[in-house]
């Protein structure tokens, strides 16, 4: 009996410590569990209001953009101002040889003052010839003989003072001058070239950049989008706020410009309409020909902003991972604005006020997954911890 109840008694201490085993090795499962459970930065989206900008390649072009070309054939003997240099309207910038043409005026005043001898002696022999009609010394046939030449001499003299004119506007055609304020372009003539009328190249350009239109496209699409807002152009400039602009060295550019145009025609090849804004040029900072980027602003008001980093696209379509009451993940289809800031997305669809979205990590993430949820502060300290240096 003693040796059944010890073995009883062993039997039954088996048993406790097998038991007791097992709850220790269920409990360090559950716990292990439970620290398995990854930690993610999450948010909670509340409307707020944006400010959007979008920019467009552009490209700059004077007020006026004038080509400056000869009206009289000849050698340029001077080059009066160079290149790149400001100019104002009427100043001379070339002289062509003016030694054929100072020669043609003179020629020119000579048959004028002919042209009033034969006049005056015409008009001498018609006198005589009246009153040589009168007393009927001669016929009728005489006295209109006389008077026609009179008239032909007249005319003659009509036409040599035409002559002259002509000849002293091609005299003043040598000085080359410009029509216009603006700034000198290249110059490709120099002196000793000979130039002519039929050119096809300009001598110059001269360029009014007081005022600078920087031209560039907007898609048919992003022409709709402003079209299904203000159905007109007129309405949609009337609209239009204030527009900023980059230069080509990525520098903002100090003055604000306004659309003044937007073309009402697609073209077919771009499949984009041109627009037109103008910028104020006090400095002459901005050039013809130069490049920038025209910057439109937007504003968007009560509207849902998830950082682009929180997103993920799977078949042209963006979806970000929700966290549920239970802290599940379910990956959810969202639609954002076309326009954004590079670092944000505003939703238009897909996901409502007080809605908690995984902001970071997206990409390890799989549908119904367990997390943790995490302020993007606590986050930050985590990783920063994580990376400071070890004291030894």
């Amino acid at each position: 009996m003693k040796i059944e109840k010890l073995k009883m008694t062993r039997m039954h201490n088996l048993f406790i410590i097998a038991l007791s085993a097992m709850c220790v090795a269920c409990g360090g499962k559950n716990q292990g569990r439970q620290q398995t459970v990854p930690e993610f930065a999450v948010i909670t989206l509340q409307p707020e209001t944006v400010k959007l900008t979008s920019a467009y390649p552009a490209t700059f072009k004077g007020r006026q953009d004038v080509e400056i070309r000869p009206n009289v054939s000849g050698f340029i003997t001077k080059l009066c101002v160079d290149e790149g240099s400001s100019v104002q309207k009427g100043q001379t910038l070339f002289v062509i040889d003016p030694v054929q043409y100072e020669e043609a005026v003179n020629v020119a005043k000579a048959a004028v003052e002919v042209a009033k001898a034969n006049v005056a002696t015409a008009e001498l022999t018609a006198k005589n010839k009246r009153q040589l009609e009168q007393k009927n010394i001669i016929s009728k046939f005489d006295l209109q003989t006389a008077e026609n030449a009179l008239a032909s001499s007249e005319a003659a003299l009509a036409q040599a003072k035409a002559q002259l004119t002509n000849a002293e506007k091609n005299l003043s055609y040598t000085q080359v001058t410009s029509p216009v304020n603006g700034v000198m372009g290249k110059v490709p003539f120099r002196v000793g070239s000979l130039v002519s009328p039929s050119m096809t190249t300009p001598l110059t350009t001269v360029s009014d950049i007081s005022e600078m239109y920087a031209y560039f496209s907007m898609t048919e699409k992003q022409l709709l989008d402003l079209i299904r807002q203000d159905s007109t152009s007129s309405k949609i400039l009337e609209k239009m706020p204030p527009v900023s602009l980059t230069t080509a060295d990525g520098r903002p550019y100090s003055q604000q410009g306004k659309i003044e145009t937007i073309s009402e025609v697609i073209d077919q090849t771009t499949g984009s309409v041109s627009v037109r804004a103008t910028f104020s040029n006090p400095q002459r900072l901005l050039r013809s020909g130069g490049t920038g980027s025209v910057i439109i602003p937007s504003q968007l008001q009560n509207v849902l902003v998830v950082p682009q980093k929180a997103t993920y696209e799977l078949q042209d379509k963006r979806f970000v991972f929700v966290v549920d009451a239970d802290s599940k993940v379910k990956n959810t289809e969202v639609e954002v604005f076309k326009l954004d800031d590079g670092k944000n997305f505003v939703v238009t669809s897909g996901l409502n006020p007080g809605d908690r979205i995984v902001i970071e990590g997206v990409g390890t993430l799989r549908d119904g997954t367990q997390i943790q949820p995490i302020t993007p502060e606590a986050a930050a300290a985590k990783i920063k911890a994580a990376t400071q240096p070890v004291n030894k």
